[in-house]
């Protein structure tokens, strides 16, 4: 017999509840009748997702076993079934979980409780907001924090460590940039890291020094390692605390997987463990990093797959070049205001072309990092080095694909290489690109519209964080190339703008087929995981630019709810 409840309280409809009333209504019933499976259907839904020829389709009805977690039918299909329990959507908008393509989730888990510097809009604000948590924190033997941005602030100028000297001298200070290719440093963090005016700029790297050549704080790219190697190595228990933190966070935003861009053989390994103990409530696609010691090991053992693709470690992030905001994106000619500079090979070329050579060789795919267009060309080149059979299966990235030559941007379809790109960068980058580019060059940088035009599916994500993970703000961005003020007006660069249903594709089933797992989830067909999420509104109903306001109501993973607003 069907269990069928319209979720009316009394004469007042769910729809005109309180949402917090909404959401205990709906969890309260949800776990009724526990643990027997069941198939569950709900209807009364605004359902979005995507059919197999990658086409948003809209459905009010959506059908799952709580089971095996799979989706049974959607739509009328749906309609027709006979399942164990039916629920009453409440006319609440559902779509696919979202998947973030490039992420990196300790760094975020620690950064929500670490120094917070993204607001800063001075120097000055910024080392205040630093000493305020070093009283804040006695306990913390050095105080580390990220995502202070030169570029917003008046002066524009790199920061100094005599800013912080003045107010914390007795424990090292390390504040990485937002884009976490540079760092600020004060004198008692250099004087442990033993960096002086005698210190030799590494390959790939720059101590930025004064006039007197005396270092100034700050460190880009491969230069930053020469300190962080000092900085206590946090131990198994804070890396899961800071897990826990992060899947949370994650959670709460819809995003119900994402791909750790860059992984060490310790986060491995906790990963590993958490997948043992059924503990991983954000579905994971890891991305091996190529600067971890153990990478041969890695490529020896093989891929690391998973049916319920709960962990996944299939790739290796190999890094190309820095970011374009410390100056450090390889470029084809000098940067517009550094005459002479064309910024920095974080990985020598041939070096470079081993990694990737060895890495396809070993099975795994290769995700590679490249911001400027003198790196992303010299990529695309080692990428159309391989068998040609062998580089279309493998769905080899180019993780950023920031500014590209124009006679490039053809390449990636031509080549099946994807493009992963974080629209939120373009809003955040908008105010320097021009400066740091110039006019000309900006034709090929972040071509999402281009690229989409050309045949490239776009695997879209946040790169948390340096930016904010919620991906409400990423599908603002790529629709309406504009900042949360919705300026500038008419959106930046505006021909490059994505519509709605392509922006959600690229958070979705585009996101999903960078990983090869298009057939398991990011379009809730029949068959793939009921991974989903409830929002406050109909994002195809409202004007784009409020679509960074949207708040996600319910997470489900796998049919189960993983997060309810309020609980």
């Amino acid at each position: 017999m069907v269990a069928h409840r319209s979720l009316h309280t009394g004469s007042r409809s769910l729809n005109s509840l309180p949402r917090r009333t909404l959401l205990a209504s709906l969890l309260l019933f949800c776990c009724q009748g526990a643990p027997t499976a069941a198939t569950i259907k709900l209807e009364n839904i605004r359902g979005y997702g995507f059919d197999d020829e990658r086409q948003l389709v809209s459905f009010d009805t959506l059908a799952y076993d709580d089971a095996t977690g799979k989706v049974l039918a959607r739509g009328k299909e749906a309609q027709s079934l006979t399942t164990d329990k039916v629920l009453n959507g409440a006319g609440k908008t559902l779509l696919p979980g979202l998947i973030d393509g490039h992420g990196h989730v300790l760094g975020l888990g620690q950064s929500l409780s670490r120094v917070e510097l993204r607001e800063s809009r001075t120097e000055a604000a910024a080392a205040s907001l630093v000493s305020d948590f070093a009283r804040a924190h006695p306990e913390q033997r050095w105080i580390l924090g990220r995502g202070w941005n030169q570029e917003l602030w008046d002066s524009r100028a790199y920061p100094s460590k005599a800013s912080l000297d003045a107010l914390i001298s007795d424990r090292p200070v390390w504040l990485q940039r937002v884009d976490g290719h540079a760092g600020w440093a004060n004198s008692k963090a250099l004087a442990l890291a033993g960096i002086s005016r005698d210190t030799l700029d590494p390959d790939g790297g720059q101590i930025i020094k004064d006039a007197k050549g005396e270092p100034t704080g700050v460190l880009v790219d491969n230069a930053m390692a020469l300190l962080e190697r000092h900085i206590p190595e946090p131990d198994k228990a804070e890396r899961l605390a800071a897990f826990a933190t992060a899947f949370d966070h994650l959670l709460s935003l819809g995003i119900t997987a994402t791909h750790d861009a860059g992984i060490s053989a310790a986060e491995l390994g906790d990963y590993q463990a958490l997948r043992q103990q059924d503990k991983l409530p954000v579905r994971i696609y890891a991305m091996l990093s190529a600067a971890d010691p153990a990478l041969d090991t890695w490529l020896k053992q093989g891929p690391i797959l998973d049916e319920d693709e709960r962990l996944v470690a299939r790739s290796v992030k190999i890094y190309s070049d820095g970011a374009l905001g410390s100056r450090g994106a390889a470029l084809l000619a000098p940067y517009s205001d550094r005459p002479g500079e064309t910024g920095l090979l974080v990985t020598p070329e041939p070096e470079l072309g081993s990694l990737i050579k060895a890495t396809v060789a070993a099975g795994f795919q290769a995700n590679v990092h490249a911001i400027g267009d003198r790196a992303n060309r010299m990529v695309l080149d080692k990428f159309a080095q391989l068998d040609n059979k062998t580089r279309e299966a493998g769905r080899h990235r180019i993780e950023h694909a920031q500014i590209i030559d124009p006679e490039d941007l053809p390449r990636f379809a031509t080549l099946k290489v994807l493009p992963s790109m974080q629209p939120t960068h373009a809003t955040s980058d908008m105010n320097m690109a021009g400066d740091r580019l110039g006019e000309q060059r900006l034709r090929g940088a972040y071509a999402w519209r281009t690229l989409v035009d050309l045949g490239s599916p776009i695997v879209g994500g946040s790169d948390f964080p340096v930016e904010l993970a919620n991906p409400f703000h990423g599908l603002h961005a790529a629709v309406t190339r504009q900042d949360q003020r919705n300026l500038p007006e008419g959106g930046w660069r505006p021909a490059e703008k994505l519509t709605l249903a392509e922006a959600l594709r690229a958070f979705t089933r585009d996101a999903a087929y960078g990983a090869f797992q298009e057939q398991k989830m990011g379009s809730l067909t029949p068959g793939s995981f009921a991974d989903f999420i409830v929002l406050d509104r109909d994002i195809f109903a409202i004007a784009p630019e409020q679509l960074w306001q949207t708040r996600v109501l319910e997470t489900h993973v796998a049919g189960k709810q993983v997060y309810a607003l309020g609980q």
